[in-house]
């Protein structure tokens, strides 16, 4: 059997198919969540259930919208769960009825109950059964409140095969059944009022017959048909929600206080930098440079005692070299930093999970859309401060394609995980009493390159009008720990197998090549490595943001299109094989990276901040944009932008340096 899950956007859907499932996903109180349907079997059964993205209609005005329409029509689905938010009835309702009118079999999962009893909202669910013709269970998804019942009315096949009622006027429903009468298709109702409506879908279905049916509707009414279906169903509803719900007057919630002073005009924007500063304040603060420096020791710790094991065990000085010099140190290098991921991870999760960042979109949706964008591009920014390429692929929410490209182009900007490492590092070394600040501030200047870039490509580049935006608030939530700990987990558990993959690989590489020299001579000046070849080549493109030609500081940076964190790693190789050295934040002590001055260093940081992400970032920018061609644009546009902030900095920093 294969059931489709269906409902709202924060109706609990993914958290009632984690508790049926026994599974974890991602758990967000912002809209695209879920992008894709995700497929699980309930447990103690061999049950198919499909978790369809979050939708508040079958009409296709979203990606979202599309992929579960397409499901549900195309694909053989046997019962619909659908989930409604027991304090929201009348808004929920309006999916509920479309889904009926499938033919589908169908349970509804009456979620939140207790939230609804706390606002004295009272269900009779006799009645709303009788009006829906289906099965209802009253449940509590986080609480996991009668979800066993709900399981053994799937498992037993004990609930009703809903015969859907008409609910549409004398004229309407004559019309539906004569269409019925001339479709063959799996779910005639459905797709006759899709005629009616006159939705694209239909298109295939449509004859002279059906055709004379649906204009003798239009000119009944005289009005568009899309709008005339929308009232009838809105009037059902409105009728049902009288005779089923009841509802107390209540006093300003708890969500209401909070939201007066987290959405105030005046205070909303000054509340979420702070909270940002905060964020990044944290990670990379004080506390962050503490636990990176207490790994780093115990990391020191390791290679000392791996390097002393191999030359104990007679290892040749090369082989010695390549895993303590080479991947310990690049690998290390990296490692240092993830109990501040950890720390990022975690307050950006808490942020997701109470509602709060729904909140921010919404505020500022009006901000964005002065600058081409709306709300919708509020999402993978957020994401973008874990990792670019699902942020970047949930940009396909985006309806406009115009706002969808730049979106693309411009998460990159948000400092990722990856990024961390590196400002840590600089910061932590350059800016040893201001670092959290240091840190913060780069988030911060994102943002503003962000809007700037926006505008000029609003302006000059991709001319059109922003998409709408709307979105439905979440009431605030305690954030519930083990879906925070998972989510974290998950994020960390990435981030490590890139670290034992890629970061090892190419850390093995850059070994190799500051190893050896081009006639393959192994131990010589790192100067005249193949490595230092390399570097040469390019060092004049970073001459005027650095002040000073480093062939190091290109090739560690150049690595950065591998994998950002990369660069650390690199940084640490060279500079660890020159001194023999792994002291995380002392790597700066080899005279190869001895140039980098306070502004240079901040100049580097923002070169690496803006400047084209990751081979898999720029994967993900080729899938979603479509074309090659647009994804060099996209290239080209941020590497480019790098470059000039990156010397406008540098310039500026080294003035009010030579002043001071």
């Amino acid at each position: 059997m294969r059931i489709a899950l269906v409902g709202n956007q924060n109706s609990g859907k993914t958290t009632l198919f984690n508790v049926l499932t026994g599974t974890n996903q991602k758990i967000g109180n912002w809209p695209g969540v879920t992008v894709e349907r995700k497929i699980g079997t309930i447990r103690g059964t061999d049950f198919e259930i499909v978790d369809l993205p979050g939708i508040y209609s079958l009409s296709p005005y979203s990606l979202e919208e599309e992929l579960s329409r397409k499901f549900l029509f195309e694909e053989q689905v046997d019962v619909i769960l659908n989930i409604i938010d027991s304090t929201s009835i009348e808004r929920s309702l309006y999916l509920t009825t479309q889904l009926l009118e499938l033919g589908i079999p169908m349970i509804i999962a009456l979620n939140m109950s207790d939230i609804a009893d706390k606002r004295g909202i009272t269900i009779d669910l006799k009645t709303l059964e009788e009006r829906l013709d289906t099965t209802i269970v009253s449940i509590s998804a986080l609480k996991k409140t009668n979800v066993f019942n709900l399981i053994q009315y799937i498992k037993m096949g004990d609930y009703r095969k809903n015969y859907y009622q008409h609910v549409y006027d004398h004229e309407l429903e004559t019309g539906i059944s004569e269409l019925i009468e001339h479709l063959d298709t799996k779910h005639p109702r459905f797709m006759a009022i899709k005629m009616i409506e006159k939705d694209p879908m239909s298109d295939q279905y449509m004859n002279d017959v059906t055709k004379q049916i649906v204009d003798d509707l239009s000119s009944h009414y005289l009005r568009d048909m899309e709008q005339v279906i929308a009232d009838e169903r809105y009037r059902n509803i409105e009728f049902i929600r009288d005779e089923a719900v009841t509802a107390r007057h209540q006093k300003m919630t708890v969500t209401d206080k909070i939201d007066n002073v987290l959405l105030n005009r005046f205070l909303a924007i000054p509340i979420f930098m702070m909270i940002m500063f905060g964020v990044y304040y944290l990670a990379a603060g004080p506390i962050g440079s503490f636990t990176a420096s207490f790994v780093g020791h115990y990391v020191k710790l390791f290679s000392e005692w791996t390097r002393t094991l191999l030359e104990g065990f007679g290892a040749s000085p090369w082989s010695v070299s390549l895993v303590v010099d080479g991947m310990i140190a690049g690998v290390g290098a990296i490692m240092n930093f993830l109990p501040q991921l950890i720390i990022l991870f975690l307050l950006i999760s808490l942020l997701e999970t109470t509602g709060y960042m729904s909140r921010i979109a919404f505020f500022l949706d009006r901000i964005f859309q002065k600058v081409g964008l709306s709300g919708k591009s509020l999402i993978p920014f957020i994401i973008g401060s874990g990792c670019s390429v699902p942020a970047i692929m949930s940009a396909r929410t985006i309806n406009d394609e115009t706002e969808k490209r730049m979106t693309i182009m411009l998460t990159p900007f948000i400092p990722c995980s990856a990024k961390l490492p590196i400002i840590t590092l600089f910061a932590g070394y350059f800016f040893q009493n201001n670092s959290g600040l240091v840190s913060a501030s780069l988030y911060f200047f994102a943002i503003m390159v962000i809007f700037l870039s926006a505008f000029i490509m609003k302006k000059y580049w991709f001319k059109g009008k922003p998409s709408s935006f709307i979105l439905q608030l979440p009431d605030y939530k305690i954030p519930h720990f083990k879906f925070i700990v998972y989510d974290v987990f998950e994020k960390v558990k990435a981030f490590i197998q890139q670290a034992g993959s890629i970061i090892l690989l190419a850390s093995i590489i850059v070994w190799f090549l500051i190893s050896f020299s081009w006639n393959f001579t192994y131990g010589v000046n790192p100067d005249v490595s193949i490595l230092a070849t390399f570097g040469r080549i390019l060092g004049w493109i970073f001459y005027p943001m650095l002040g000073s030609y480093s062939w190091a500081a290109a090739v560690s940076a150049i690595q950065g299109l591998v994998a950002k964190e990369q660069i650390v790693a690199s940084m640490a190789i060279i500079a660890g094989y020159s001194e023999h050295t792994n002291q995380g934040l002392l790597i700066f002590g080899s005279s190869i990276f001895s140039f980098f001055t306070p502004a240079s260093a901040y100049a580097f940081m923002v070169f690496n901040l803006f400047s084209a992400p990751c081979f898999g970032s720029i994967g993900a920018m080729h899938k979603e944009l479509g074309t090659a061609k647009k994804m060099w644009q996209a290239v080209l546009f941020q590497t480019g932008l790098a470059w000039i902030l990156a010397v406008v900095v540098y310039q500026i920093g080294h003035l009010i340096e030579v002043i001071v």
